[in-house]
């Protein structure tokens, strides 16, 4: 027993591990929030492309949403990193991190969306009419709260689903909370600092999916 958490609950290494993880936690807090941001703004400009743009704008948006919905988020990091530079592309792992995890949860906040967007009663479209209000108006004041309302339950759980995927950071060389505790596991042949990490992303997640769960219930 005394061995296994020398091995893997040991404070003392844990302890020194501690700056190596806050700065890689402060990198992913980083991260996902510019993901987040990103993501979501752009999932829902597919989305109105996709429900009222024209003909070519909707297979575009049908076509992004479906194909970055089927792509893990893993094999979108590695284009963008290893394959952009032979077309003259480079970017750093930060900003490729960024815009891979932003284009996943852009396809899913699409569908989010719609799905929020399509469930409003038509009769909310024809009152909008009737009371003079242009589409966009009616877009941006009546339709796209009441879709907020709806799609928040799920967006959360989208968003936590990115938070977790930040780790995949590390495959690119960025420094993120999963990367400094593998260099500190590395660094001190002990892996403890790993079981430090998911405590870490246990104790900032947990929250979060206990909150999906009240929303969830708040809708139903």
């Amino acid at each position: 027993m005394s061995g296994l958490i020398d091995t893997f609950l040991n404070t003392e290494v844990m302890w020194r591990a501690l700056p190596m993880l806050l700065r890689g936690l402060v990198n992913t807090f980083y991260l996902a929030v510019t993901a987040i941001l990103i993501g979501s703004a752009a999932g829902v400009l597919i989305c109105i492309g996709r429900l009222y743009g024209p003909k070519p704008v909707r297979i575009l948006a049908i076509g992004f949403i479906d194909i970055f919905r089927a792509l893990p988020i893993l094999v979108v990091l590695i284009v963008i990193y290893y394959a952009l530079p032979f077309v003259g592309i480079r970017l750093n792992s930060f900003t490729s991190a960024t815009l891979a995890l932003s284009i996943v949860l852009a396809a899913f906040t699409a569908e989010v969306f719609r799905a929020g967007i399509i469930s409003i009663p038509v009769g909310q479209f024809e009152a909008a009419r009737a009371l003079g209000l242009p589409f966009p108006v009616t877009l941006v004041k009546v339709i796209i709260p009441q879709a907020i309302r709806i799609a928040t339950p799920p967006q959360t759980s989208n968003c936590i689903a990115i938070v977790k995927d930040t780790s995949l950071a590390s495959f690119v060389a960025m420094p993120d909370l999963l990367k400094q505790a593998t260099d500190a596991q590395a660094l001190m042949a002990n892996p403890s600092p790993l079981i430090a990490a998911a405590a870490i992303y246990l104790i900032i997640l947990w929250p979060l999916v206990r909150l999906v769960a009240y929303l969830e219930k708040r809708t139903a």
